[in-house]
């Protein structure tokens, strides 16, 4: 094997179960770290510690892959036979013009979709400072290699993964790639085990995260495509990507459509040569007259315009959708998989609960400035406050900075009447820290605040009241260590306080001289708390038959008791709740089989988090996945929906996301799938009317070709199509909410637009649509009002076109709803719909009425007596539906 490769292996191996000896041996590096020679050498054979950009297509690649559908090639056919063979080419130039609408609007939907690796790439830090040869040096991160010894302090963005070998109080904040809301406390100690979870791998610091607190030193082990993020940028750009349940229904539908089609041509090109005796060329041009009718050619047009109004909507609800069918797949959505800091919990330590005196207190009472603890808390602290009242440092500290703030005491004040004169920095053995105030009259005030464990270890009073020092006795210290587990088992993070006064600051402070004799004054108990309106959001989705599960890098008890307190889960059901460890021991069989028994997944990694995604999905279940982090990426862009978050999400996670939240609230995704179910049902009483209205034209133009009469002209069809397909269409995807829509149970992967009634509406619809004009047809020649008989048969063609044209949109009344009365849904409550019902009235009376368009259309002025009979066909249509609903609701459909 050669050289480079071994070594790239090694980069592969589990470093946190090594001892950092055997790091430095694997690795062939020093305390001293790499000489400018090795370093040079290794970057040569490594190569820069960036990202590697995934293949590109060119746009016009991505332009020709919008050509591929196979409802479009059909339409492609249509245009050219209409241009070449029927000389029909404003039909043809209609078509191919929203067949190029489309394909540019999805090359620039694709474009946005590359965003996420580009920002993963712009999250590299500019710079690290390393030793090299023995010597400090700031250099760009892009040149780091595996070996280089990396120095940490506070405020720095860690350059690549690091085996740390120096930690003193380092904290890390990782929340971005683990999901844990909190710093973690960084060790040197080596792990045992080969399964240890990212978040527990204390002595690891991984590329991209922060350093919070203290400093530390550690061996480049990863670099580029072989750090943590490196992983999780190689899993989006393998991740494949999912058809929507609207892509796959249209291309369905297209198929569908098309077959039908083909075959009915057909036979009618058949029946017409061979039954009839027509000419070739005849029935060819009548062949391309039904495409024209059988085909939706703005079906494409009108439900992208559906979804970008829909899109509109939602960002007026703070639901930025960046990919048009993620509008109606929130619609479908069985499974809201949702992150759970800084999505459902606020992302930011709060104080819950505090203990002093002997009994507990909601943060929301009132607490005096002199309470001890409240003042211990405050001052064995180091968090800055700048001009602007911003709270900077560890969340924890500024948590407790923040209570105090909001009760009316201000650690600057305190500070000036007993500043800091030294302290005992915080220690992750001892787990405590300590500062010393010179006061007024000359004592100094030690302030502890740390484990209570430890604490109480060191304290020999406790205060009871205001002036009631007691001694700190076995029952006593037993009533401490009860709330605090208590509180603990609550998933909140608690600290101790204490203090005590001395005279002198001894020669030496330390933890020995100073943290002892002292006054246990209370406790305090925080917790990441969920936003006030996830539980009310969460109760909203169950209502609407949607499953909120949470998924997490948190602990279990933490993912726990928020889950509980959101209603996700009943409080203390652990059944229900996953470790990462436990999804590892797992088969993808046994998993896929039970995965509905689990509402909380705990601990988990970036493969974890695309393994449940799709489990559920090979359960036949839409999945939206919502999340903030970069670990979240490769879920966000396997998910049927990816949701991001606009305000605390990573511009990676948004970057992969189909629909980004401005306002990160858990309650605006419900929102969106209100708003995902009206498109849905808007969409399909577009393709209602259009397929019913269509069928009609085909049953006409069948009908009349088998029975010898005159034949509607592809002119008289195109005009029909063109001005009643359109923009009722368009207006009935802006239709109210129908009450009750989030009562129903998601439609489900497997739904299409066919569903609930809809396929037997068209047909039974579009075979009355036929009825009736081929109805006024014969009416027209048995009751002529001329007597010639080209007049009769250009009278009757002319009543028959308007029939076809009226009656379309008479029945757009009808598909306001499926089942509902006309009367109950409002037949006037959208106005856009009535603007379009009179504009395409007009556009249809033009061609008859107005001299010089009838020649152009093949078609003759119409007396009274005749319009009175078209008018009768069309309100003939309203009536027998409506009497056909009412049966339908008789017989309990809804």
């Amino acid at each position: 094997m050669a050289e480079p490769e071994a070594k790239k292996q090694q980069l592969q191996a589990k470093f946190y179960n090594q001892s950092i000896d055997d790091v430095r041996k694997a690795l062939d590096t020093s305390v001293d770290g790499l000489t400018p020679q090795d370093a040079d050498q290794r970057f040569q054979e490594y190569g820069p510690n960036a990202l590697a950009e995934a293949k590109r297509k060119s746009m016009l690649a991505k332009f020709i892959d919008q050509f591929k559908d196979f409802m479009i090639i059909v339409l492609l056919i249509a245009a050219l036979v209409s241009g070449f063979v029927g000389k029909e080419w404003a039909d043809a130039i209609i078509i191919l013009a929203v067949v190029l609408i489309n394909a540019v609007m999805g090359v620039i939907q694709e474009s946005k979709a590359e965003e996420a690796i580009d920002a993963l790439r712009e999250m590299s830090t500019p710079d690290a400072h390393v030793r090299r040869g023995g010597e400090v040096l700031t250099i760009k991160s892009e040149n780091l290699v595996p070996g280089d010894v990396v120095l940490l302090e506070a405020g720095d963005i860690v350059p690549a993964d690091l085996r740390l070998t120096d930690a003193a109080s380092l904290k890390i904040e990782e929340s971005a790639l683990t999901g844990e809301s909190v710093p973690v406390d960084k060790t040197v100690d080596t792990l045992s085990g080969d399964d240890v979870g990212i978040g527990d791998r204390t002595n690891m610091a991984y590329m991209n995260a922060n350093v919070t607190y203290g400093r530390g030193e550690g061996v480049v082990v990863g670099t580029g495509m072989n750090t943590e993020v490196g992983r999780i940028a190689g899993m989006i750009n393998s991740a494949e990507e999912t058809s929507t349940p609207l892509q796959v229904n249209l291309n369905q539908l297209g198929k569908i459509l098309s077959i039908l089609i083909i075959v009915i041509a057909a036979i009618m090109f058949l029946v017409g040569i061979f039954l009839r005796g027509q000419g070739l060329l005849e029935m060819l041009l009548i062949s391309i007259s039904l495409a024209v009718a059988a085909i939706p050619e703005g079906l494409p047009a009108i439900v992208t315009i559906i979804l970008a109004l829909g899109t509109q909507k939602m960002a007026k609800r703070n639901a930025l959708v960046r990919k048009l069918p993620a509008v109606e797949t929130l619609g479908s959505t069985d499974i809201i998989a949702s992150d759970k800091t800084g999505t459902l919990t606020q992302n930011k330590m709060t104080v819950e609960q505090m203990y002093y005196w002997g009994k507990l207190h909601p943060a929301s009472d009132p607490i005096d400035d002199s309470i001890s603890a409240l003042v211990d808390m405050n001052l064995a602290n180091d968090t800055k406050m700048q001009g602007d009242g911003k709270l900077l440092g560890d969340p924890t500290e500024t948590a407790l900075v923040q209570y105090g703030l909001d009760k009316g005491y201000d650690v600057r004040v305190a500070l000036e009447k007993a500043p800091r004169v030294t302290e005992v920095p915080f220690d992750s053995e001892r787990k405590l820290m300590s500062t010393i105030h010179k006061l007024a009259d000359g004592r100094y005030l030690v302030a502890v605040k740390g484990a209570p464990d430890q604490l109480l270890e060191r304290a020999t009073q406790i205060e009871m009241g205001q002036d009631d020092i007691q001694p700190l006795d076995a029952e006593k210290k037993q009533a401490v260590l009860a709330e605090n587990m208590a509180l603990a088992k609550q998933a909140m993070r608690v600290l101790g306080m204490a203090y005590k006064y001395i005279d002198a600051i001894p020669a030496t402070v330390d933890s020995q001289t100073v943290e002892n004799d002292l006054i246990f004054s209370g406790l305090v108990a925080m917790i990441d708390p969920e936003r006030p309106e996830a539980a009310q959001a969460v109760a909203e989705a169950k209502s609407a038959g949607i499953r909120p599960i949470m998924i997490t890098g948190d602990h279990q008890v933490t993912a726990e008791a928020i889950a509980g307190r959101l209603g996700i889960i009943q409080p203390g059901d652990d059944a229900a709740v996953l470790t990462g460890a436990q999804l590892d021991d797992m088969s993808d069989k046994d998993f896929e089989k039970n995965v509905s028994k689990y509402s909380v997944y705990a601990r988990v990694s970036p493969e974890h988090k695309v393994r449940i995604v799709k489990a559920w999905q090979k359960r036949g279940k839409v999945v939206a996945m919502t999340g903030d982090g970069v670990n979240d990426a490769p879920a966000l862009k396997s998910a049927d929906i990816g949701i991001g978050m606009g305000i605390t999400g990573t511009e990676v996670s948004k970057g992969a996301s189909d629909m980004v939240l401005a306002d990160d609230n858990f309650a605006t995704i419900v929102v969106a799938v209100e708003e995902g179910r009206k498109v849905f049902a808007n969409i399909q009483k577009a393709i209602q009317y259009l397929l019913s209205a269509n069928l009609g034209e085909v049953l006409t133009l069948f009908m009349m070709t088998m029975m010898g009469w005159d034949v509607l002209k592809p002119v008289q069809l195109l005009w029909i199509n063109l001005v009643t397909d359109t923009f009722p269409a368009i207006a009935l995807g802006v239709e109210p909410t129908e009450p009750g829509i989030m009562k129903r149970k998601p439609r489900g992967r497997n739904s299409n637009f066919f569903s609930g009634g809809v396929a037997s509406s068209v047909i039974y619809q579009g075979i009355l649509e036929g009825a009736l004009t081929l109805g006024v047809y014969l009416f027209g020649i048995l009751h002529p009002v001329h007597t010639t008989t080209g007049d009769i048969h250009a009278d009757a063609l002319t009543m028959a076109y308007a029939t076809l044209a009226l009656i379309q949109l008479f029945h757009a009344f009808n598909v306001k709803s499926i089942h509902q009365s006309l009367f109950k849904v409002g037949a006037f409550r959208n106005k856009a719909f009535n603007w379009a019902i009179l504009v395409s009235t007009v556009l249809v009376a033009v061609t008859i009425v107005v001299p010089g368009f009838n020649g152009l259309f093949h078609v003759r002025e119409l007396d009274l007596y005749q319009w009175l009979t078209v008018l009768s066909a069309g309100v003939a249509m309203l009536v027998i539906v409506e009497i056909v609903k009412f049966v339908q609701r008789r017989m309990g459909k809804q």
